[in-house]
């Protein structure tokens, strides 16, 4: 890693944590900061780290791109959740470009697979017939989202790369958190789990460029 992206994954650690202190607060105003800057810090890292893999670079910018349009999105007053959930299942489907770019092995696709047959089975199905629930007409997207984060999952296991391993796990529970308590209950403290797991996920796909 360049002492460049060095330094700017250390600055972008330092608003994350501002943001996750924002966030536990209550202190809205510094979260439509502190929220975007991560992703345009993630997007520097992205963009100065060392990688002899320009496509997987490219396919994460634009991931990132996605992610930092979705956030902007959930972060609107108006119920924007829809647009929201489209930037970041594109975001999903670069992730996996960049993962079959990395490389892909198929005894690690099959437990990704395993995996992720399990996390729908277990969290996945619900979430979906709660959102059916909750509005019809979000049943066919919340779906296609589940299916491309799962496929996100199974590549980013694929790779054999642990930090892209723990990354997609940790984004996967990031938004598994956040459908259950939009879809189904909240619990105390949510959404800091729900940042602090996003937040660790991006970072680590990022880093698996390495």
């Amino acid at each position: 890693m360049t002492a460049t992206a060095f330094l700017l994954v250390a600055l972008t650690a330092v608003v994350a944590v501002a943001d996750w202190i924002s966030v536990s607060m209550g202190a809205r105003i510094a979260e439509y900061v502190l929220k975007p800057l991560v992703m345009l810090g993630l997007l520097s890292v992205a963009l100065t780290m060392d990688t002899s893999n320009d496509v997987a670079r490219i396919a994460v910018v634009i991931a990132l791109i996605c992610s930092l349009a979705g956030d902007v999105f959930l972060m609107l007053p108006a119920d924007m959740f829809v647009p929201g959930l489209a930037s970041f299942l594109v975001g999903h489907v670069a992730y996996v470009v960049a993962m079959v770019a990395l490389g892909l092995e198929f005894g690690w696709l099959v437990v990704g697979l395993v995996v992720v047959v399990v996390g729908i089975a277990v969290i996945g199905r619900r979430i979906v017939s709660a959102a059916r629930a909750t509005d019809r007409a979000l049943a066919a997207p919340v779906t296609a989202y589940v299916g491309v984060i799962s496929l996100m999952v199974v590549c980013a296991f694929g790779t054999a790369r642990p930090l892209a391993i723990i990354g997609a796990l940790s984004f996967y529970a990031s938004d598994a958190v956040l459908g259950l308590t939009r879809f189904v209950r909240g619990f105390e403290r949510d959404r800091i789990v729900v940042m602090v797991t996003y937040h660790v996920g991006q970072l680590l796909l990022v880093l698996s460029l390495l």
